[in-house]
């Protein structure tokens, strides 16, 4: 099943689903071997291949959710960005990087694209004018995010997508934070859509995944990387993320409503200089999330009044998230982005005295309270 127009809910229970299942069974079986016949027309189900049928299973699980028509899961996020950029670039090519990124990403470009022979150009995800100005014969690929992290800004998404495809460029989205559910790059001509599935895709905080989706001659050469650099998903971890994805709308659209929720207490509080969620009409680009987006995403990220000391206070002082760095889980969860390894790419990082809050299933109500005691209320 992967009619666009099946709703999201339905489509995230039965979107590549075999029916009838293997031996009758609803849920599909995982295969922990590592060791297949060869079968008439060559395949050969390996692990390290992306092809074992619990791997298989689950490609097909995530294309029918980004609406593309193949998909492939990976180790981790990183390994799913990673492979979208090599599958598009090789030495002497130019990338466009339009967003303020998360800090693997970072990490990545600043110190392995020389090595690598890339050269990149970092811009403003919301300015075309800014993407012409460094656009190079040798450009090759544009990379963006749906949502920026730590930020929280929504840049010019249709209009990435449409220079992408203008110019030629292979065109590469990050969609962890806003999640299928939220928005699917495809449908506005995005060419390679990456999540770091240890998120919200999962959505438990067990297990450490990536995906990719696009067409099927793109994602051959996204796997042919994969394969090279053995980032394959195993399959006890495939099994975990395709039973994820099954509550993946349920989940998505009760941490949009807490999020919401959250933002909208903490925008109106004397105590709280910045609050920065699309959700909210005061934020430079609620227009562009809601002309897009179903639902505006679980995180967001504010700043109170005090510096870096009564940050750290406030996020000590709350009860039911967690102090963690991660995101997308049915637990909420709040860090400070500038002591998370979220360093600055050749502009200044997040503040110090900026908090992430990362929105989980529990009660609105109750969050809400939270950060009330937290803050004095």
């Amino acid at each position: 099943m992967s009619d666009r127009r099946t709703r999201f809910e339905t489509l995230a229970v039965h979107g590549g689903e075999p029916r009838p299942g293997r031996g009758g069974s609803v849920v599909f079986p995982i295969y922990q071997g590592t060791v297949f016949e060869a079968d008439t027309s060559g395949g050969m189900p390996y692990i390290r291949l992306g092809t074992n049928p619990s791997q298989r299973h689950l490609h097909g699980r995530l294309a029918a959710l980004e609406g593309a028509e193949a998909a492939v899961a990976t180790a981790s996020g990183m390994a799913a960005i990673t492979a979208a950029l090599h599958s598009a670039l090789g030495a002497g090519d130019h990338l466009i990087a339009a967003g303020a990124f998360y800090g693997g990403t970072r990490q990545f470009l600043a110190e392995h694209t020389e090595r690598l022979g890339w050269a990149f150009d970092l811009v403003d995800p919301g300015d075309a004018d800014a993407w012409r100005e460094v656009l190079r014969p040798n450009t090759k690929a544009f990379l963006t995010e749906t949502i920026t992290n730590p930020d929280i800004r929504v840049g010019d998404l249709a209009g990435a997508a449409g220079f992408a495809r203008e110019h030629g460029l292979t065109s590469i989205i990050d969609n962890t934070l806003a999640t299928p559910v939220v928005f699917q790059p495809h449908t506005i001509g995005f060419d390679l859509v990456c999540h770091s599935a240890t998120k919200a895709l999962n959505g438990h905080s067990d297990l450490s995944a990536g995906a990719v989706t696009g067409s099927r001659a793109r994602i051959e050469r996204v796997a042919s990387v994969l394969n090279a650099y053995g980032s394959a998903l195993d399959p006890h971890a495939a099994f975990l993320l395709s039973r994820g994805l099954k509550t993946l709308a349920l989940r998505v659209r009760q941490q949009n409503a807490n999020a919401m929720a959250v933002a909208e207490y903490l925008a109106a509080h004397d105590r709280i200089a910045q609050v920065s969620y699309p959700g909210l009409a005061s934020h430079p680009d609620h227009e562009r999330a809601a002309a897009w987006f179903d639902g505006y995403g679980s995180v967001l990220s504010f700043r109170p009044h005090g510096g870096a000391a009564a940050a750290e206070v406030l996020v000590k002082s709350l009860r039911l998230p967690y102090a963690a760095s991660s995101l997308g889980g049915v637990e909420s969860l709040v860090t400070r982005p500038a002591a998370a390894g979220h360093a600055p790419l050749g502009e200044p990082g997040p503040s110090e005295a900026d908090i992430r809050f990362s929105a989980g299933i529990e009660a609105a109500e109750d969050l809400v309270a939270d950060f009330a005691q937290a803050l004095g209320d």
